[in-house]
């Protein structure tokens, strides 16, 4: 069809122009009939926009529809490929002012309607009503429509998937510990210390009166504070939780949470930043029917050894059965037995390799084949080559395993000691031992250096180790670096910021201020390991000027393999060299006491002073969060940092309980008590743990008689200094 706005005819337009004061009426061509609507019509929520009008005029291929958004929209996503039209679109572009400019490629009648789909557009984050605009090449102003935008507070929007429950009963009436997640939170969402989660629980008469904070745990973390209002427990998210983008709660037996009184389905709901979460069904049964039960079925090892490398195999009855494409789930005693790589070559159920394996702290997350044939008697085999390892401390443990909605105990075995049912290894030629035999290595002249020591910038690290005394099997071992506190460590590092041996990693892992880098390729014993980690990994120095000491670890050598002090806001300092185990000819220096004023202090010694914040390693000074101090008398108070940065020991400590581990020994107190833990015996202290600032306050020598550790006093600086 021709368009009407062609030349007229040379005889009219004479005879108008000929005539005078006649006034011409202009045809209206605005656009007519706009409509604007929204799938989702809450606050930052992406979601697609409906555009709906009638033409005014002819639209010529090559003219222009244009939508203009509000300021507080985001167009950053939309593209050619977020409009859905019933018109041809030669191109799509957003324009200055948020206008969505769409260039159409075909004419277009007037008096047509036209309607079309713009996606990706992310809503104001802002309740309020908002106006949207539509015109064409054809119309100076534009046409506009109202948007309501409703507060994300107000809405219902969940994540798609469901998270986890862990009851320690499902029987009716029971009184239960109960773990909500791990599951991620919305977008970029994270916790923010101070913040609200809600869990709303399916039945307000699961709930006590009130609940104490001590008894529940964000994300490992006691709580800050927690308050029970009918169905709902609010819970602020405490300090250490800070900046996670994931939730996991733990209500402990002693919060007073039973189960409903009645048998059914339930499930749990948990509100952060106006998203709501919701879990799995559970199915609560009646007493004498529980899901949970204890004892039935045994663990069989190939080496019960304390720390030790070991197949796990067991078969038990459910009582209902595990079907194909389902999940299993095994739960190991602690964390660190579990590697953070999983292969499912190394398991089977019922003879049957899993379609998938994967592992969350000490959960082990089976799927069954396709293939699988549903049976209430499930046998599972984890074999030795999985790298699972027993607990590191000597004493009686359990399994859960979950399958078909039930989970089932076994019976305890005996690590440190025989096991209960010993099997031979799943693979009997690997060896039984927990590492492959060391081979002497020299890392006096390793190295650690960093691409910038500006204070409170993001920084490059290089490691360069001389020598592995163990070597690296690709994605299942791991170098582990630990970055003293004043560094800023992000909770994900993405493998192509690290290379190992200039591949980049295969997996890397991050525990605190530890980060774990597990390498691509094999690395063997005896053989240099140069580890790179760019500035985009985004670790940060720390504000405060001054020397900070980094550890390096691996997972197949026992203790420390070397520590090195970078200077941040100085002139790098000359790394000190390790010093090399003396000679048989040299004699050992002898244990100095007080009464010794001229005594040689081992050079790989660490110093401090009662009353000073600081330590001294290799002739550097490092800063203490609390200085030392007298208890009683004559009892050496230090902070647990000490025996993390000055003896490479592994050290873990929150508010409320610190562990330091050697080996396999581990030592545990708890704050404000005068009782400790050496392993499983139970031990008084001269004096209790003292939290000063949020940092624990140990007696050294208790650490250190237990540990093999010497302590001695160094007259002429008036310094204690321990070694070993």
């Amino acid at each position: 069809m021709e368009k009407s706005k062609k030349a007229l005819p040379i005889v009219l337009a004479s005879a108008l122009a000929a005539t005078p004061l006649v006034a011409v009426p202009q045809q209206a061509h605005a656009l007519t009939g706009v409509s604007i609507t929204a799938d989702d019509e809450e606050a930052g929520e992406t979601t697609d926009y409906d555009i709906e009008f009638t033409t005014g005029d002819f639209i010529d291929s090559g003219d222009k529809i244009y939508v203009k958004f509000d300021k507080d929209f985001d167009l950053d996503d939309v593209d050619e490929d977020s409009i859905d039209a019933d018109f041809d679109i030669e191109d799509v572009e957003v324009t200055s002012g948020n206008v969505v400019e769409i260039t159409v490629d075909e004419d277009i009648d007037d008096d047509e309607d036209i309607s079309f789909t713009i996606s990706d557009v992310v809503n104001p984050d802002d309740e309020d009503t908002y106006d949207i605009g539509v015109k064409t090449t054809n119309e100076t102003t534009y046409k506009y429509d109202e948007i309501d935008i409703e507060d994300g507070g107000s809405s219902s929007s969940s994540s798609d998937d469901e998270f986890n429950v862990d009851l320690s009963s499902t029987v009716a009436g029971e009184k239960v510990s109960l773990e909500l997640g791990d599951f991620d939170l919305d977008g970029k969402d994270e916790l923010e210390t101070g913040e609200t989660i809600t869990v709303i629980f399916p039945d307000e008469d699961m709930l006590p009166s009130s609940i104490s904070k001590s008894d529940v745990k964000v994300n490992g973390y006691a709580a800050k504070a927690v308050d029970v209002d009918g169905d709902e427990v609010s819970i602020d998210v405490p300090s250490g939780a800070d900046g996670d983008d994931y939730i996991n709660l733990e209500f402990l037996k002693a919060a007073g949470i039973s189960n409903p009184d009645t048998a059914d389905d339930y499930t749990f709901k948990v509100k952060y930043d106006g998203t709501t979460y919701e879990s799995e069904s559970v199915d609560i049964t009646k007493s004498g029917s529980s899901s949970a039960v204890s004892g039935n079925y045994t663990v069989n090892l190939s080496d019960p050894a304390a720390g030790a490398r070991s197949s796990y195999i067991f078969e038990a009855d459910f009582g209902k059965d595990l079907k194909a494409d389902s999940d299993l789930i095994i739960e190991f005693p602690s964390t660190d037995m579990v590697p953070m790589i999983l292969s499912t070559s190394d398991f089977s159920v019922n003879g049957k390799e899993p379609k998938k394996v994967g592992a969350i702290g000490n959960k082990v997350y089976i799927t069954t084949p396709t293939s699988f044939s549903a049976d209430s008697n499930v046998k599972v085999v984890v074999s030795y080559t999985a790298w699972i390892t027993n607990p590191k401390t000597a004493g009686s443990y359990t399994l859960k395993a979950t399958a078909a909605g039930k989970t089932i105990t076994s019976k305890a075995f005996t690590i440190g000691g025989s096991t209960v049912n010993p099997t031979t290894p799943t693979n009997p030629t690997t060896p039984t031992t927990p590492t492959a035999p060391t081979t002497p290595v020299n890392n006096s002249t390793a190295t650690i250096t960093l691409t910038t020591t500006a204070l409170n910038q993001a920084t490059g690290v290089n490691v360069a180790i001389k020598g592995l005394g163990v070597g690296l099997a690709k994605q299942r071992d791991f170098i582990e670096l630990v970055f003293p506190a004043g560094y800023k460590v992000p909770a994900y590092i993405a493998p192509a910021n690290i290379t190992v041996n200039g591949a980049a990693a295969n997996y890397v892992a991050v525990r605190g201020q530890n980060v774990l880098v597990y390498p691509s390729q094999d690395i063997p014993a005896a053989t240099a390991a140069t580890v790179s980690i760019t500035a985009a990994a985004n670790i940060v120095n720390p504000a405060v000027k001054n020397a900070y000491s980094i550890s390096v670890f691996t997972s197949e050598e026992k203790g420390l393999q070397f520590a090195r002090a970078v200077g941040v806001g100085m002139p790098a300092p000359v790394q000190p060299a390790q010093p090399t185990a003396p000679k048989p000819t040299t004699p050992a220096p002898t244990t100095p006491t007080p009464a010794q004023p001229s005594v040689t202090v081992p050079s790989n010694a660490a110093l401090f002073k009662v009353n000073a914040k600081t330590f001294t390693l290799h002739g550097k000074s490092y800063p203490l969060s609390q200085a030392p101090y007298l208890a009683g008398g004559n009892t050496t108070m230090v902070p647990a940092q000490f025996f993390k940065e000055a003896l490479a020991l592994t050290t873990q400590w929150n508010n409320q309980t610190v562990a330091i581990i050697s080996g396999t020994k581990v030592l545990k107190f708890s704050v404000g008590s005068n009782k400790a833990r050496v392993g499983n015996t139970e031990v008084t202290l001269p004096t209790p743990v003292v939290l000063k600032d949020g940092m624990p306050m140990i007696p050294v020598r208790f650490v250190t008689d237990n540990l093999g550790y010497k302590v001695g006093w160094d007259a002429k600086t008036s310094s204690v200094y321990v070694y070993r």
